[in-house]
């Protein structure tokens, strides 16, 4: 039976077939990573289990190093202080490592999952592991201070717990939308309604008749709301103040490394090319002209024709964006690598079908069915190339050879921090700029004519450009016009035909035609078509080059071992929603950024994102990448000393949510005013706060939202933090 799992279970032909042992660490890792698969498809939600998992996982090995230093545990994270009174030096620490880790894991990874879909079966899973090892269940005390080492892992997940309740992300009320209402309604699919009325700027949610998310689930409303929008406020690792902006769009929204707004749609005075939005989304149009299995034309996808390029060659202007991306064959305008560094010799040419790799890319790269979303793809692609003989496990390369358990926590601590920091920094953009995608876009564009020749009918400064070939005006006569001509001037567009074309995906193919453009599709299933939440910028691009860099540092060398990554796919057995490769084929990678790279293009061929989305999602993640790796590398130096930075890292509001009293440690003793504002923005409290510690009795409060503002001796707002009365 086929399935969309990315198949980075066998990832790399590369990869030894021979089981070495795995850390306790990885194993904790690969039962989470299956918890992920089972539950609703959430990038954000999931970059941050991925991220507090390796947390856990790196304190209860650090503790007992003399070097490193601890992230969490006895020290203050994020305005959260986490007591630890130490504990006695054992005279096996491996297997106190082991032992803390493991109940760590246990109490945080039950607590996360409790209410997922796939909750029954996620639960059995930990317990086997956990019974497997030797532990307990019934072990459930916090207090440590008799040495005990189920004790101490209680209490860090316990710990952890806590703050995930207090970090903004509103775990305890499911992860909601505070704020966020979209401005356009949503486009009901099964219709093809005239979608004319719509803001062409903003996202646009989508009505199925049955919505089925990333991970294969049923989901619960037929119109998912758009995920995560404020998810810039969540407290993160390695993004810094000094990055962030509070933006405003209706609320407050915080975006750090603000990229600036995309391009929004021209009114043209004719040659609508012109205007970057139209570019953009007919690029996508065009792409989509790709994804027929009848088209014999035949492209290198060698390491030796694709791939290696630098980001100061990225484009940044509409000139450049034109030069990058190939309109109309696709692909980029990289030239490849002329030697395997490992070998020494050329890498031998890859030709396959164009067909064959978009649609393979538009899948291989995509959430389908059984997937752990994109942050949890690259720590399952970690998990391979660690696995690979050829890897000698030196942190960056360098000093000495490290056990697995070290390499795996160090790993996934880097891996985990960029994850989670992409998916804050992406979705606060996403949130703030509210960005329309391919299917709105197109489908708008269509339906209001063409923007190239006011002579020609059916002219608007807002229509789609005609591009012979590709985009054109229905005639008279064509299949297209109808039985009386009805459609005669409407746009047409050569594209891949979509869902209504494939009755049984394992024979079947949807083909490339001349569809109307008010029907074009994103290559994708008819039951997902498109991700519930804006696409500017986009979070594969982000998350994908944050990973290349973490990877690429973790190893000390930016080349896949041996020199290249493989993964073979077998002819008529990988494609989902319709049958496919018509050949056997391989797929290739040099170094992990060229596997980034084509994960965004991968997302363009598959309808999903236009380039504007792209390549600044990869500037901001090879920055998290290198930042969340420097970071780490304090923490495994022992050099980073806890550092406060800033008022806001000082001051600590506890415990949220509150009942009545809610605390505020001050231990700078920094002279503010705070002001409470409720969620309708009305003043309900404020006092000095100059003492050390203030309790605040609030009982008359009612339940819900409401905002700290902080305000120094100059009248200036230093910072504001969200609190949650019970």
């Amino acid at each position: 039976m086929k399935k969309i799992t990315l198949l980075l279970f066998v990832f790399f032909s590369i990869i030894s077939s021979s089981n070495a042992q795995q850390s306790v660490a990885r194993e904790w890792n690969e039962v989470l990573l299956d918890a992920v698969r089972s539950d609703f498809a959430r990038p954000t939600v999931h970059a941050r289990n991925l991220f507090h998992s390796s947390v856990l996982m790196y304190d209860a090995w650090a503790i007992f190093d003399s070097q490193a230093e601890t992230v969490f545990l006895g020290k203050t994270f994020n305005g959260y202080t986490t007591v630890f009174n130490g504990i006695a030096t054992p005279t096996d620490s491996d297997a106190a490592t082991h032992e803390i880790l493991s109940y760590a894991m246990l109490r945080l990874l039950k607590h996360r999952f409790e209410n997922s879909p796939g909750s029954v079966g996620i639960m059995q899973e930990i317990d086997d592991l956990f019974l497997l090892l030797g532990y307990d269940e019934a072990e459930v005390s916090i207090d440590y201070s008799g040495g005990s080492y189920a004790a101490l892992g209680n209490y860090l997940a316990s710990e952890m717990i806590a703050f995930g309740l207090d970090d903004f992300s509103y775990e305890q009320f499911d992860y909601p939308n505070v704020f966020y209402i979209p401005d356009n309604p949503p486009l009901i699919l099964e219709l093809y309604q005239d979608n004319t009325g719509i803001d062409p700027n903003k996202w646009q949610p989508l009505a199925f008749s049955t919505f089925i998310d990333q991970s294969g689930n049923i989901f619960p409303s037929e119109t998912p709301p758009f995920l995560s929008p404020e998810w810039g406020s969540v407290k993160p690792f390695c993004l810094v103040p000094e990055d962030l902006d509070v933006l405003n769009d209706g609320f407050d929204c915080f975006v750090y490394n603000d990229p600036g707004p995309p391009v929004y749609i021209q009114n043209s005075n004719e040659d609508g090319i012109d205007d970057p939005y139209k570019w953009h989304f007919a690029l996508v149009a065009s792409w989509s002209s790709h994804l027929d299995p009848d088209d014999t034309t035949m492209i290198d996808i060698s390491p030796g024709s694709i791939g290696n390029f630098d980001l100061a060659n990225y484009p940044e202007t509409f000139e450049e964006y034109k030069t990058f991306y190939d309109f109309s064959l696709g692909g980029d305008s990289s030239v490849g690598h002329d030697l395997n560094p490992s070998t020494g010799m050329p890498y031998v040419s890859n030709m396959v079908k164009r067909s064959d790799y978009a649609r393979v890319l538009a899948e291989f790269w995509a959430d389908g069915p059984d997937s752990e979303t994109p942050p949890g793809h690259w720590f399952t692609l970690m998990n391979y190339v660690s696995d690979n003989p050829a890897v000698v496990k030196k942190i960056g390369g360098q000093g000495s050879i490290v056990s697995n358990l070290e390499w795996d926590v160090k790993g996934y601590l880097a891996l985990g921090g960029a994850m989670h920091d992409s998916a804050i920094n992406t979705w606060g953009i996403k949130g703030y700029y509210d960005y329309i995608r391919p299917i709105s876009a197109i489908r708008y564009m269509a339906g209001k004519g063409q923007s190239s020749d006011a002579a020609l009918p059916n002219y608007d400064p807002h229509g789609m450009p005609l591009i012979p070939g590709l985009i054109e005006q229905v005639q008279s006569g064509e299949e297209l016009a109808g039985a009386g001509d009805e459609n005669v001037g409407k746009i047409k567009i050569f594209a891949w035909r979509g869902p209504d074309f494939i009755n049984d995906p394992e024979t079947d193919v949807a083909g490339v035609d001349w569809i109307l453009g008010e029907h074009w599709w994103p290559y994708q299933r008819g039951t997902f078509v498109t991700p519930p939440f804006a696409g500017y910028l986009s979070g594969h691009s982000t998350f994908s080059r944050a990973a290349a860099e973490v990877l690429t540092r973790l190893t000390g060398d930016p080349f896949f071992p041996g020199g290249m990554g493989t993964f073979d796919l077998v002819q008529d057995d990988f494609l989902v929603f319709e049958v496919g490769p018509t050949e056997n084929m391989t797929l290739q990678w040099a170094t992990y950024r060229d596997a980034s790279d084509q994960t965004s293009l991968s997302r363009i061929w598959g309808g999903i994102h236009p380039p504007i989305d792209d390549i600044r999602g990869r500037i901001i993640g090879d920055k998290i990448g290198n930042d969340s790796f420097d970071l780490a590398l304090e923490y495994f130096q022992g050099t980073l000393s806890n550092p406060t930075v800033g008022i806001e890292n000082s001051i600590n509001l506890y415990p949220i949510p509150f009942s009545n009293e809610l605390n505020i440690s001050n231990p700078k003793n920094e002279r503010l005013h705070l002001e409470l504002y409720s969620l309708e923005g009305k003043l309900v409290y404020e006092v000095d706060v100059f003492q050390n510690s203030t309790q605040l009795q609030l009982s008359s409060l009612g339940t819900g939202l409401y905002f700290a503002k902080f305000i120094d001796v100059n009248n200036e707002t230093v910072f504001v933090k969200k609190v949650v009365k019970n």
